[in-house]
């Protein structure tokens, strides 16, 4: 990822200093794909500071969490008032806001950017989402939206996010709503393979008819080359592959952030779940053998089927942003941030693993309404919703019918229903909260806020917790 992103850099006219902390790794560089470039190699981290002009603006690709904080200290010493310090790895933004807080107190600049592309990304252009000290914006500017991808348009996929920990947490938020994209387009390949008994040949056919409409995006374009891609014998490659999916914690730190926030991102807990439940690989295979219910094949219209898949995926990746959405804005208000909603999609419109054509209707949207609270509630997505929901029905209960697990369609379709209830059974929960815990309850026919206890049994009393919020 360094390795390219220093290519992407030096190709733009930029001249590079590197370092890495295996000297033979430098030297290997130079002697291969920097051979004849604008590269200035370094051994030492002293000769590496001295090879730079100030302020100094150093960008660390390293693995999130202690090597970070302990390449600060490395650095610091070498390091003048003003020098720009900038991470570009996956770190926890509540780590950036700290180490921003540390390095501005040590008299330097800290940011902390997201990078969204992955190794080709790196080398062709990312998308970046800086975010940390605003005095270092005007310095690293040039730079970040000279190496990004840019949208078909010409625009730059990179912009300001804001102070200190926004940048990763819209990375973060970025790297959530992707475990969704993914886990959907999973349950639509499940329920092709083993609901419809449709082959690799077919589905590839199908994701490559799905990409060139409104689901155009990378990841549909990723699945139509996997499920076409075959080994030396002829073997499709997607049929070696054991179900068991790993992670790297950013789709964990994101729900993390959702419950700290009171959010309902409901998709992206179930897509993180789903990949949970995949690596029970041994105890599935057991429980497979156990647990036998009597499921019937299907028997309806393929083709009308797969039609009803395409809008199914097409509505609950809109549920998935927007849920997406929601969590950036309780950020924003809980940190003080000012967060571009609109800029954020046209950061993530290309370069980015979650880049879409899609995400050009969520910039129209915040320009429509800057202050639009929930991408449901804009009429081009709400239309969208409406004509979408009978195909998305359909799917869930074909799914369940079939015994095929659909946990991020269906929940994307709960929070729907959720959303859109102008009453829901929380009265009754309520109820329940105040019996056995006093923990209060608003009336319908009384002002928000005004609070009430029952003494349900005759033997509680009008003491309360007054523990009523999240």
């Amino acid at each position: 990822m360094g390795e390219n992103l220093a290519l992407n850099m030096e190709s733009k006219g930029f001249s590079v200093a590197v370092y890495n902390r295996t000297a033979s790794k430098v030297r290997e560089f130079m002697a291969g794909r920097g051979a004849g470039k604008r590269f200035i190699a370094a051994e030492n981290l002293a000769a590496f500071a001295a090879s730079l002009s100030t302020p100094r603006k150093i960008v660390m690709l390293v693995k999130a969490g202690k090597a970070v904080d302990e390449l600060i200290d490395q650095l610091a010493p070498y390091l003048a008032p003003g020098d720009i310090l900038i991470d570009g790895g996956n770190s926890l933004y509540t780590d950036t806001v700290r180490r921003t807080k540390y390095v501005e107190g040590l008299g330097f600049l800290y940011v902390g950017s997201g990078v969204s592309g992955g190794e080709e990304g790196a080398l062709l252009g990312p998308s970046l989402m800086p975010g940390g000290s605003p005095a270092a914006w005007p310095h690293i500017k040039p730079i970040f939206q000279a190496i990004c991808a840019r949208t078909p348009e010409g625009e730059a996929c990179c912009d300001w996010m804001g102070e200190d920990g926004a940048g990763h947490f819209v990375k973060m938020v970025h790297n959530g709503i992707e475990y969704g994209d993914m886990q959907l387009i999973c349950e639509i390949y499940d329920l092709m393979k083993r609901g419809l008994g449709l082959g690799n040949a077919q589905m590839h056919a199908v994701f490559g008819d799905w990409n060139k409409g409104v689901l155009d995006s990378y990841l549909i374009e990723i699945t139509r080359d996997i499920l076409g891609y075959r080994d030396e014998d002829g073997t499709p490659v997607i049929d070696l592959i054991l179900d068991a999916a790993g992670q790297k914690g950013t789709g964990k730190w994101t729900v993390g952030a959702a419950l700290d926030d009171g959010m309902p991102l409901t998709l992206i807990g179930e897509a993180v779940f789903a990949r949970c439940l995949s690596a029970l690989k041994t105890e599935r295979v057991a429980a497979s053998k156990v647990i036998k219910p009597e499921l019937p094949p299907f028997q309806g219209d393929v083709t009308a089927f797969v039609e009803d898949l395409r809008q199914a995926l097409y509505a609950a990746k809109i549920i998935s942003y927007a849920q997406g959405y929601q969590l950036l804005q309780a950020a924003a208000r809980t940190h003080g941030w000012n967060l571009n909603f609109g800029g954020i999609a046209l950061t993530w419109r290309g370069g980015c693993i979650i880049r879409s054509a899609f995400l050009s209707d969520i910039k129209k949207a915040f320009d429509r309404d800057p202050a639009l609270g929930n991408l449901l509630l804009d009429p081009f997505f709400s239309d969208i919703i409406q004509t979408h929901q009978a195909s998305w029905r359909r799917v869930i209960v074909a799914a369940v019918t079939l015994g095929i697990p659909v946990p991020c369609l269906s929940s994307a379709l709960a929070y729907l229903d959720g959303y859109r209830a102008d009453r829901l059974p929380a009265n009754l929960l309520q109820a329940q909260r105040d019996y056995f815990g006093a923990h209060n309850y608003e009336r319908v026919d009384r002002p928000r806020g005004e609070m009430f206890h029952t003494n349900w049994t005759g033997r509680g009393g009008t003491t309360t917790s007054q523990a009523y919020g999240v």
